[in-house]
């Protein structure tokens, strides 16, 4: 028999329980930032990635997570290869190497099926170069607790 923990509030929905790490492995490193890039933020808080999958890490230093809103502020990390499947959260946070990036943001998916850009919030735009990043470091989305 399951058992519910805890008292619930009348009308209350609780989605999100615990889930695993996403790990990959950096495969190319991209150098440059742009201030009008004109991303378009996808209205999902969340997205699945499979294993073997190659998607773009990019930085903003934009807030504003409302569906469709213009990111146009991103310095480019590069592409990194899933190698665990799992799914992606919006306040994940974001490592490449040792360095922690940031969290994530949101999705753009204007190359998707290729790929997704996953929208990275840090202080200020990262790039592969300034992070000296390199392939075959190891990527990893880390669930908020």
């Amino acid at each position: 028999m399951i058992r519910q923990r805890g008292p619930r509030p009348a009308g209350a929905v609780r989605e999100n329980g615990p889930k695993r790490e996403v790990t990959g492995t950096l495969v190319k490193v991209l150098l440059h930032s742009r201030t009008d890039r004109g991303m378009s933020l996808e209205p999902f808080a969340s997205r699945c990635v499979r294993a073997g999958e190659v998607h773009e890490l990019v930085t903003t230093d934009q807030r504003d997570t409302a569906a469709g809103a213009r990111i146009d502020r991103v310095g480019f990390l590069g592409f990194a290869e899933i190698a665990k499947a799992g799914v992606l959260d919006r306040g994940d946070e974001v490592y490449v190497g040792e360095h922690r990036v940031g969290t994530v943001l949101g999705f753009d998916a204007c190359h998707f099926p290729n790929h997704y850009n996953v929208l990275i919030a840090a202080e200020h735009l990262l790039t592969g170069e300034k992070l000296d990043l390199r392939p075959e470091l190891p990527v990893r989305f880390v669930p908020r607790l």
